[in-house]
């Protein structure tokens, strides 16, 4: 059984590799027969590719990378350890950077979420930027809501957007935020306490 599975993996890679994709360390590299592979694709090592991917032109998938019935456009890059779950859509010259979940979520073009976040049910516009720690809150235990990221707009890092919520066009998010409303275009909004400093007591 297992022989016959590393056999059909073999085959699998073959073809990939006859069809241009470039695989770095091909034995470390799990692929499905059903992918869908662009121009100029290259895989690094330890990545797991599910059923139901498309892949466009140019676009480097890094190591420890887990992608499933995703659609990925041309000029993107994805990783390392990012996880791609299903119903993901990234837009072409999006980029996907290290420990990235995102689900059921469109990535609009020129789009970035770097690191550390997690965007669920979500719409980003063009040219959005999700700063490191940035996650969208979407199920409140019984069910889904969706976040909306107009084009242009930054979400500062470490943001909480709970969703329902749209956030407006060319908006700036202050990082450390909680954002629970709409936010209207061209505005910066910020959701923190004061900081205060007290005396510490002497022992």
């Amino acid at each position: 059984m297992i022989e016959s599975k590393k056999l059909l993996q073999n085959k699998i890679k073959e073809l990939a590799i006859k069809k241009g994709v470039k695989l770095i360390s091909p034995e470390s590299i799990y692929l499905s027969s059903d992918t869908k592979f662009g121009k100029n694709v290259l895989i690094e090592p330890y990545v797991v590719i599910g059923e139901g991917v498309k892949i466009g032109n140019n676009v480097k998938i890094l190591s420890f990378s887990y992608i499933e019935k995703a659609k990925i456009g041309d000029n993107v890059t994805v990783g390392p350890f990012a996880r791609l779950r299903p119903d993901t859509i990234l837009e072409n010259n999006s980029r996907i950077g290290n420990f990235v979940e995102i689900k059921k979520s469109k990535i609009g073009k020129n789009s970035k979420v770097n690191h550390l976040s997690y965007i669920g049910d979500s719409v980003l516009g063009k040219n959005v930027n999700i700063g490191a720690g940035t996650i969208t809150c979407n199920y409140d235990g019984k069910n889904k809501y969706k976040t909306k990221i107009l084009d242009n707009a930054f979400i500062g890092s470490n943001t909480s957007l709970v969703a329902p919520v749209k956030i407006g066009k060319n908006t700036l998010i202050g990082a450390g935020s909680t954002i629970t409303k709409n936010v209207k275009d061209n505005t910066l909004a910020l959701s923190r306490t004061s900081q205060r400093e007290l005396k510490k007591r002497k022992k």
